[in-house]
């Protein structure tokens, strides 16, 4: 767990790439969340981490009004550009943590790809405060985007050269574990109930430009120091240009955990 000031600004220098090449969230997915946690259609929505808007438009599209902070300034300007056409989504500049909190006002708490960043023993009991009565907690997740498995192979022997734990493979059954995981850890807070889970398979085909520039977005590449995360850049690149074709077919799972306050 990183502390406060490093999670603030963890995004910032890759905002621009995470806005362009992070994939949005299914609306099928989302349409399913919404119908379970039985949101009315002038539900207020508290977002924690949007980002640069990757799951709010497509809520605030529905019509919910929305309260959404990200503590990364570059972010949130991107998310601000990215909701204009939505009058009822605000965007703050704040963690979670610092937010001063609106007791019982949301009918759902919303988290895309980013609970995980809240500090656990703060994050629960202060969405389930911020929550009316019978209000539901929305986890969003876009798991970590897997490579064909034979691209996987060869893209590994430059891994194992430059940059060796960067070098893993998730399977689906690995990412839902993960999911499985992410799930226990509602109901272990102790604060809220019911928990329903679904997912989604998905595919999406990058050119090798974003391809690399997705990996930038992700944690363990950002922590790279920048001379060694440039040089494994140059070796993927490499190894894809002369391997692969143009484009890069990767698939993920997409994913909710739904659970009602107690």
């Amino acid at each position: 767990m990183k502390d406060l000031e490093q999670r603030k600004n963890w995004y910032s220098e890759v905002a621009n790439a995470y806005n362009k090449v992070r994939p949005r969230y299914p609306q099928e997915l989302i349409c399913r969340a919404v119908e379970l946690a039985q949101l009315p259609k002038d539900a207020i929505i508290l977002e924690v981490g949007c980002g640069p808007g990757t799951a709010t438009t497509s809520f605030a599209q529905l019509g919910f009004s929305m309260v959404c902070l990200e503590p990364s300034q570059e972010a949130c300007q991107l998310a601000r550009q990215n909701c204009a056409p939505y009058p009822n989504v605000e965007i703050r500049n704040t963690t979670f943590e610092e937010w001063e909190l609106e007791t019982e006002r949301f009918h759902a708490v919303l988290s895309a790809t980013a609970f995980h960043w809240v500090t656990p023993e703060i994050g629960y009991p202060k969405a389930a405060a911020a929550l009316q009565d019978n209000g539901s907690l929305i986890l969003l997740w876009n798991m970590t985007l897997q490579p064909q498995y034979e691209v996987y192979q060869v893209l590994n022997e430059v891994y194992q050269t430059l940059a060796p734990s960067l070098g893993r493979y998730e399977d689906r059954a690995t990412q839902e574990q993960s999911l499985r995981r992410f799930g226990q850890n509602v109901i272990n807070s102790g604060q809220f109930k019911d928990l329903v889970s679904e997912q989604l398979a998905c595919e999406v085909t990058y050119s090798i430009d974003d391809y690399l520039r997705l990996l930038s977005t992700y944690s363990p590449y950002i922590a790279l120091e920048p001379q060694k995360r440039n040089s494994l850049f140059e070796g993927l690149r490499e190894a894809l240009e002369r391997n692969c074709s143009r484009n890069i077919q990767v698939s993920y799972l997409s994913a909710f955990h739904i659970a009602q306050k107690i």
